[in-house]
C-alpha cells in the first residue's frame, strides 16, 4: 500500500474510534494543546490510565493514535526538532478528523516513551504522565500476551512482533535480543522503556500502579493537581483500579523465568524499590 494510502488508514482508524456526535465547542473549538499524554512500558497500566483520564469533562482519551504509533521507529530516530514538527502534524489530523479540537486529547501510545523531549517540543503546555508498574508483574503480563515470543504477527498500527529486536534495543546488542529467554526479553521491555522516560529530562509525574490500585485517594489528588483537572471525576474514574495483579510474579513466574528477568532488569528493579 502506497505511503500516503497507507497514513490516511491509520488516521481513519483512530478517527472512526472517536466518532460521536459532539458540542460545536468541542468539535471545531480553537485547538487545545495542553495535551496529556501517558507513557510506559507495555503492560503498565497506560490504558487504563489514559481513558480515566480522558472521560473527566474537558479531556477525551485518543487511544493508541495508530498514525503516531506507526511512526514511532522513525520519530525515535530523528533529531527532536523535527520529530515535534512531525507529531503536531499527526495529531492535528487525528483531532480534526474526530471532532475533538477543542477537548485536551490525551494519548497513551508507549513507545512515546522514546520521543519525550520532542512531546514536549511539540506541545509546550502538554502535561506527561509515567505509568509506572513492577518490572516483574509486567514481564508476566507480556509472557501472557507473546508480544515478544516465538511467535511473529503484526499490531494494529502494522508494527511486528515477536522475538526481533525493535528499535529501542540497543544497537550491540540486537542479536542477543532473539536468542535470549522471552522472559529476559520481557524484561528488557519494562527496563527500555522505564529508561527512556527516566532519562529524557523534561518534567514528567510519575503514577505507579501499585498505589493507583490500593491508595486511589492520594493518587487521585495528586494527578488532578499536575493535570490542573478536577479532582473528584478523576478519581471517580480511577476508582475501578484493583490490586489484584500486584504482586502476580510470586505465582506467575517461575524460578528460572524470575532469574532471567532480574538478570536483564534487577538494577532498575532496586533502583525503583521493587526489589
Amino acid at each position: 500500500m502506497p505511503a500516503i494510502a497507507r497514513s490516511a488508514v491509520l488516521h481513519l482508524k483512530s478517527a472512526r474510534r472517536l466518532a460521536r456526535p459532539r458540542p460545536l465547542r468541542e468539535a471545531l473549538g480553537s485547538p487545545d494543546d495542553r495535551f496529556v499524554f501517558v507513557l510506559g512500558s507495555p503492560r503498565s497500566g497506560t490504558t487504563f490510565l489514559a481513558a480515566a483520564i480522558g472521560g473527566v469533562p474537558g479531556f477525551v482519551d485518543l487511544g493508541e493514535v495508530a498514525a503516531v504509533k506507526a511512526s514511532m521507529p522513525y520519530l525515535a530516530g530523528l533529531p527532536p526538532e523535527q520529530a515535534a514538527a512531525r507529531l503536531r502534524r499527526l495529531l492535528a489530523v487525528t483531532r480534526a478528523l474526530g471532532l475533538v479540537r477543542g477537548l485536551r486529547g490525551v494519548e497513551q501510545t508507549p513507545e512515546t516513551a522514546f520521543v519525550a523531549s520532542a512531546l514536549v517540543r511539540a506541545f509546550p503546555r502538554a502535561r506527561l504522565v509515567h505509568a509506572l508498574r513492577d518490572g516483574r508483574d509486567v514481564a508476566c503480563s507480556l509472557l501472557e500476551k507473546g508480544w515478544v515470543g516465538g511467535k511473529a504477527g503484526e499490531d494494529d498500527a502494522g508494527l511486528a512482533y515477536g522475538p526481533h529486536a525493535r528499535f529501542w534495543v540497543e544497537r550491540e546488542r540486537r542479536d542477543e535480543f532473539r536468542t535470549v529467554s522471552e522472559a529476559r526479553r520481557a524484561a528488557w521491555v519494562w527496563r527500555a522503556y522505564v529508561t527512556a522516560v527516566r532519562s529524557a529530562g523534561v518534567a514528567v509525574h510519575e503514577v505507579r500502579y501499585e498505589a493507583l490500585a490500593t491508595d486511589r485517594a492520594a493518587t487521585a489528588a495528586a494527578l488532578a493537581s499536575f493535570l490542573d483537572a478536577p479532582v473528584d471525576p478523576l478519581a471517580a474514574a480511577l476508582a475501578d483500579a484493583h490490586a489484584g495483579s500486584v504482586g502476580r510474579h510470586r505465582r506467575d513466574l517461575k524460578p528460572a523465568q524470575l532469574a532471567d528477568v532480574e538478570a536483564e532488569a534487577g538494577s532498575l528493579l532496586q533502583e525503583l524499590g521493587y526489589a
